[in-house]
């Protein structure tokens, strides 16, 4: 208990264990008493055929007493198992000693700087300012349409969408990642279990009428794919790419990131997620950040790696990694790319396990990670390859994928 104390606290965040221990223990009595009273009953109608009349009518009277304490007990026992799990949904995954220890953002550590950061012999402007002078983001007709935190992606911008997807799947199909479109649309019970509903269900859209949420990443539907599957142990790692659209209340956000499109309720994403061995699972979580790099660095998009500390890793991740994409428009590094370590977090909950080679059952870990949450991809393409006519330039490794190699 004192080391889950350590890395609750190590996230700030608040559960009493103690409380967790005393339902846990009192449900464990009562689950005794429960089957006890189910076994003599199950002796009881065993014997009552062969007993005399005077002996069974005590026995019936018996198994009404046992009858009638059975049901306050299983009565009392859904009260407390309910408490209990509710309690139980609170505790979040605990950190590896190796996370940075700290209270926010604030406390992130940088790993490394890569690329050089963009000289230009004017002033750069801002993706909002390119988009609208090129015609290519319209966020004015947005907030007509939908209201704020919204924007039309146009012409070039959208091919420009469309090569970045391509290039991410024909890099990531060749490491093993099988390509998938989900339902943007998840019920309350899987959600639940990739761990996003106990804290962070303000930032969810919920459509009542029909009981579902909208996902805000792939990767909460990816996971739920296996919920209650076993897994055989040389299928794994099992590796997807997802691509979807993703919604966002941003309620968190009042006033942040007002300007342009960096900061929207709807908007794309391509999704690496990984379920694999438990001992395999920091190595898959550097392949996944490796993956990461790999698409920046193809991009020629100067970027910084951080390690997330602990009390801004989240509820299901034991570790996190954080890319930021240098923003010549801000003049600062920005959130790009993030890849969690969930270990088992996740498949405890959805029931995801696999059967060792010696037959005995254990639950996998999970890996996701960005590949490209494509409309702050094209902010970075748009601010840092812009030219002094107002033109952008298209990053060589998309080249093939388009009939231009400029918006203009």
């Amino acid at each position: 208990p004192e080391k889950v104390k350590e890395g609750i606290r190590k996230k700030g965040v608040e559960v009493d264990l103690d409380e967790i221990l005393r339902l846990d223990e009192k449900r464990r009595k009562l689950q005794k008493r429960i089957d006890e009273i189910r076994a003599q009953k199950n002796k009881a109608s065993r014997e009552i055929v062969r007993l005399k009349e005077a002996e069974r009518e005590k026995l019936l009277k018996e198994l009404k007493e046992l009858d009638k304490e059975g049901d306050i007990l299983e009565k009392e026992f859904k009260e407390i198992e309910k408490k209990f799990w509710d309690l139980m949904a609170k505790v979040p995954n605990l950190p590896f000693d190796e996370v940075p220890v700290g209270k926010d953002e604030r406390d992130n550590v940088v790993l490394k700087e890569v690329g050089e950061i963009p000289k230009f012999d004017f002033e750069p402007k801002d993706h909002l300012e390119i988009g609208e002078a090129l015609d290519i983001i319209d966020v004015k007709r947005a907030a007509k349409t939908s209201g704020t935190r919204f924007g039309f992606l146009k012409g070039k911008a959208v091919l420009l969408e469309f090569a970045l997807v391509n290039f991410a799947l024909e890099t990531l199909m060749k490491e093993g990642f099988v390509p998938v479109i989900p339902p943007v649309l998840i019920k309350e019970k899987p959600f639940w279990g990739m761990g996003y509903l106990d804290r962070g269900a303000e930032e969810v859209y919920f459509i009542e009428k029909d009981n579902l949420y909208l996902i805000g990443t792939a990767e909460q539907i990816l996971g739920p794919m296996h919920m209650d599957e076993i897994f055989k142990e040389d299928e794994l790692p099992k590796r997807y790419v997802g691509f979807s659209s993703c919604f966002r209340r941003e309620a968190g956000s009042y006033g942040k990131d007002t300007r342009g499109i960096f900061r929207v309720h709807q908007f794309d994403k391509v999704e690496m997620f990984s379920f694999c061995k438990p001992e395999d699972s920091k190595k898959e979580h550097l392949f996944f950040l490796e993956m990461e790099e790999r698409l920046m660095k193809a991009l020629k998009i100067p970027y910084r790696v951080i390690n997330i500390c602990t009390g801004d890793l989240g509820d299901p991740a034991a570790a996190k990694f954080d890319i930021e994409a240098w923003l010549p428009g801000q003049g600062r590094y920005r959130e790009t790319h993030s890849t969690s370590n969930c270990t088992d977090y996740q498949a405890r909950r959805l029931n995801i396990r696999y059967r060792a080679k010696d037959g005995k059952l254990h639950f996998v870990h999970t890996i996701n990670g960005t590949a490209f949450a494509i409309g702050r991809t094209i902010i970075a393409i748009l601010e840092n390859y812009q030219q002094k006519d107002g033109s952008v330039k298209v990053p060589e490794i998309l080249q093939k994928y388009l009939p231009f190699k400029e918006i203009r």
